[in-house]
């Protein structure tokens, strides 16, 4: 299987198709640099890749791809410990990094390789196994060491030429966007969408309103806390006017940011929805005219889903039954590295997978996430409640920056609704009454606890366990 078809024939060779922070590369020259850094990784078991923006990484990737070796990406911004314990479960033989940053892997423990650019090759392997491990991407680890999740190549194909199909997504887009090149909005569909569909990439570096607006994309990708302030900077915003679609994930995109970004650009962001495990398994459509702020759309080709209770059985797509989101298809991984216990608890008896979110799905198909299973259903006197609705809530207050709402042990209620925020110039009683307003009385918060900044990990989503 090919999964980079983009990089032969007679388009490999564009100057300038890819452009990640400060570097240009043709499509042909990133070819040759990952050739023979393939020859030299070849026959490895795993290699880890210091995931950093960089034109390094992207070589890197393509490398272990080229030579059917899987790929680990960690993260530049990772601790000491979470370091060695992905080089460790992962089993990578060795690290790969720029020159300029083989000090910082001195005392891994695995011999470490430096990627170069300017590498020529022209190596030619067998093409990989489809159902062979392509990445073996880490989960957050929020409730407990991260987890390893192989990503086969075929599921990597499969997410991409869906995607291809609900964005129309082809070769004649300029891709734009600065995600981390760890996971896989910023590495999978950010940087492997690109070499797929042969689309010409800008990667920024850092995800700045300034960087967006001078890139001339037609694709932008980016996550809540990159729109929010794209919004803050007006004149950069509607520069974007002259793209064809944005595209928003890793976390809900707060119902404010998406008007704002309407009114500044007239474009009505794309959400979708997916997981680690899962890569993309829900989107909006780019030819949907009636997409609504909140939805991230249907199943993509080949993905089914289903909504159950606590019980197991399934649940009505009437809009408004909350229950977990059960999705299958070619794109879902099939188990944890190494967790057979964790496998066995992911997936039920018939073969589903158990994503832990909450969800709502509209007659239509359409699907509404509304929080984790662990910290965003809210059970309080006797009502289930969705964290998210009552965050877009106070989102929906032009006093309250962010917002985050948890379920806070109470003997009475069972869970009382505690609402975290940032906000000037509003009291905690307005706070409430204003929600009470929106939404039904039980949903009300019973606490406002003011902070000065919500606790976030690398892709923008509210690290809800420091909060409490």
């Amino acid at each position: 299987m090919r999964l980079l078809p983009s990089l032969t024939g007679s388009s490999a060779d564009e100057a300038g198709a890819l452009r990640i922070a400060d570097r240009a590369l043709s499509r042909g020259q990133l070819a040759e640099a990952a050739s023979a850094l393939a020859a030299q990784i070849d026959g490895a078991p795993a290699v880890a890749v210091h995931a950093t923006p960089t034109a390094e990484t992207v070589v890197a990737v393509v490398g272990g791809l080229l030579a059917g070796v899987p790929v680990v990406p960690v993260p530049p911004d990772s601790g000491p410990a979470e370091r060695d314990h992905i080089l460790r479960d992962s089993g990578a033989a060795l690290l790969l990094t720029a020159e300029r940053t083989r000090d910082v892997w001195a005392d891994c423990g695995v011999p470490v390789v430096s990627v170069d650019p300017e590498a020529r090759g022209a190596a030619t392997f067998p093409d990989a196994q489809p159902e062979a491990a392509a990445l073996i991407l880490y989960t957050s680890g929020t409730t407990g060491a991260p987890k390893g999740v192989p990503i086969t190549g075929r599921a990597i194909a499969a997410d991409l030429d869906a995607l291809v199909e609900a964005w129309q997504w082809t070769a004649d887009d300029t891709l734009v966007h600065g995600l981390p090149l760890f996971h896989v909005h910023g590495l999978v569909l950010g940087i492997l969408g690109a070499l797929r569909t042969g689309s010409r990439l800008v990667h920024t570096g850092r995800p700045t309103a300034e960087a967006y607006a001078a890139a001339g994309g037609t694709l932008y990708f980016g996550v809540p806390t990159v729109w929010s302030r794209v919004c803050a900077d007006p004149a950069s915003a509607k520069r974007l006017s002259s793209a064809r679609l944005l595209v928003s994930g890793s976390a809900a995109l707060p119902l404010p940011v998406a008007a704002d970004l309407e009114t500044l650009t007239g474009h009505r962001p794309v959400e979708r929805y997916g997981m680690t495990e899962t890569l993309i398994t829900l989107s909006a459509r780019a030819d949907d005219t009636d997409r609504t702020a909140g939805s991230v759309g249907r199943p993509l080709a080949g993905v089914s889903t289903r909504l159950v209770g606590e019980d197991g059985a399934p649940l009505p797509a009437d809009g408004v039954t909350v229950g977990e989101l059960h999705v299958q298809g070619p794109v879902v991984f099939s188990g944890y590295l190494g967790r057979p216990g964790a496998t066995a608890a992911a997936f039920t008896a018939d073969g589903w997978f158990r994503t832990g979110d909450m969800a709502v799905v509209e007659p239509s198909g359409a699907h509404r996430i509304v929080g984790r299973a662990s910290t965003d259903l809210i059970k309080s006197g006797g009502y289930r409640i969705g964290a998210g609705e009552v965050e877009n809530a106070l989102l929906g207050h032009p006093a309250v920056r962010e917002a985050a709402v948890l379920g806070l042990p109470d003997d009475d209620l069972g869970q009382r609704i505690t609402a975290f925020v940032v906000a000037d110039g509003v009291t905690e009683d307005e706070l409430i009454g204003f929600v009470a307003s929106a939404l039904a009385a039980h949903k009300r918060p019973r606490a406002v606890v003011f902070r000065d900044a919500l606790p976030r990990n690398a892709m923008g989503k509210v690290r809800k366990d420091r909060l409490a």
